[in-house]
């Protein structure tokens, strides 16, 4: 049952990425209403509303072929617009920004819901027209199938011209940093703000002596689902320590696990089982991997084919905010399994791992640009002046600067602006 559960998380979690969610789904709907529509068409009620508002109702057999031709012409046209223009924006994306990004824009929904109602209207229209032809030029029983066509088809171009507003506005790397730094910002304060008393924040735990299981696969780590686990492990007075923390890469083999007490070879599977390591490093923007994107951006704009120094420093603006909270987090956190007694410990990324990750791949792309090594500067000193920080954590955001300092020596060739730079970071460290 358990691996059914799994299963079907991660198949939700691949079916709502897809660009074809929404308009199978809405497809489906259509084709339903249709079959619905012709039902219905001549029940007495239906008739009597006819009678009372015919107007709205179409009863000749050549006007509804004809309206409902069109109505499949005209459909057919947007929706091969529209992929067009979705293919360009995704083109765009990828060869302007990151690749990285692509997913993000391709699981949309609205943009999904619109195409949706492309594909689905003209499903409809051509099982309308279809029926049409084979209850023959006498039949005068259309009229609300074909008005439902009407609506739908006006619904479509109102969509369209939404379409086109949202698509201009998706591709714009300001609102694709904004829309980043929102998601991860929001998932650093349900982690500070979380009020759960079962959460301990630990400085340093003893496993020496502990069991060590290793990774049976290569990719990134998700998470530990500790509803998968066996009820025979969460009766158990045990502890378990969760050693990479979140969007870590694995190797096959590489410890992953620490069990305190003795375990069963059934149980260890359970627990292997537990784990969720995916081979996709931007599977969702969890942990660092939206800062990772920005990262990205960042780097991407300060490529030669880019040069793009104002979304370099816009990137790194949000991240000088992302990881003033990041970096507040506790290193180790313990907390037991609900309804049991075993006691789950998780790791969270370090700070040295967030410089080497985050801050160390802009100083060595933007090292000579002295308004990104500017920002970066900022940043670095906003981050240190967090009033939650670690003395530990400060000290490693310090030694960064000193990296930082080292490459606008050796980098930056105009005097003058290497002064100034060398005279923001000492009135930087001397401010916090």
């Amino acid at each position: 049952m358990k691996r059914i559960i799994k299963f079907l998380q991660r198949t939700y979690r691949h079916v709502l990425r897809s660009i074809a969610f929404y308009p199978v789904l809405i497809s489906v709907l259509c084709v339903i209403l249709a079959i619905l529509a012709l039902t219905v068409e001549n029940w007495e009620v239906v008739r009597s509303i006819k009678d009372k508002v015919p107007y709205l109702f179409i009863q000749d057999y050549e006007t509804a072929r004809s309206i409902l031709s069109v109505f499949i012409g005209g459909i057919i046209s947007l929706t091969v617009f529209s992929f067009s223009m979705v293919m360009v924006v995704l083109s765009q994306a990828s060869s302007n920004f990151s690749p990285r990004l692509l997913p993000g824009l391709v699981s949309n929904s609205r943009h999904q819901f619109i195409l949706g109602m492309y594909v689905g209207t003209l499903l409809y229209c051509i099982i309308i027209i279809t029926s049409l032809g084979a209850r023959g030029i006498d039949a005068d029983t259309m009229g609300l199938s074909t008005m439902f066509a009407a609506i739908l088809s006006l619904t479509c171009i109102g969509l369209f011209v939404y379409f086109i507003h949202s698509i201009s506005g998706a591709i714009q790397i300001q609102n694709i940093i904004d829309k980043i730094f929102k998601r991860c910002n929001a998932y650093a304060d349900n982690v500070l703000m979380n009020a759960d008393t079962k959460k301990i924040a630990l400085q340093y735990v003893d496993t020496s002596g502990w069991k060590v299981l290793n990774s049976n696969k290569t990719g990134y780590f998700r998470g530990f689902d500790s509803k998968l686990l066996q009820k025979s492990i969460e009766k158990q007075e045990n502890q378990i320590e969760v050693l990479p923390y979140l969007n870590k890469h694995l190797w096959e083999g590489m410890p992953i696990l620490k069990v305190k007490d003795t375990v069963s070879d059934e149980e260890i599977e359970n627990l292997m089982f537990c784990l969720d390591i995916s081979s996709d490093r931007h599977e969702d923007d969890k942990g660092v991997g939206g800062m990772i994107k920005l990262m990205e951006i960042a780097v991407k704009a300060m490529s030669p084919g880019i040069n793009d120094p104002g979304t370099a420093i816009d990137a790194i603006a949000k991240l000088g905010r992302l990881l003033r909270k990041y970096l507040q987090f506790p290193h180790i956190t313990s907390q037991p399994v609900e309804n049991g007694k075993c006691v789950l410990i998780y790791h969270s990324i370090t700070a040295a791992e967030l410089m080497r990750t985050l801050v160390q791949p802009i100083r060595l792309y933007a090292k000579q640009d002295n308004t990104v090594m500017h920002e970066l500067i900022g940043a670095l000193h906003f981050v240190t002046n967090g009033a939650n920080i670690s003395d530990e954590n400060r000290k490693v955001v310090y030694m960064e600067l000193e990296n930082l300092k080292e490459d606008i020596k050796s980098n930056i060739g105009n005097e003058t602006d290497k002064n100034q730079l060398l005279a923001l970071y000492e009135n930087g460290i001397n401010q916090f």
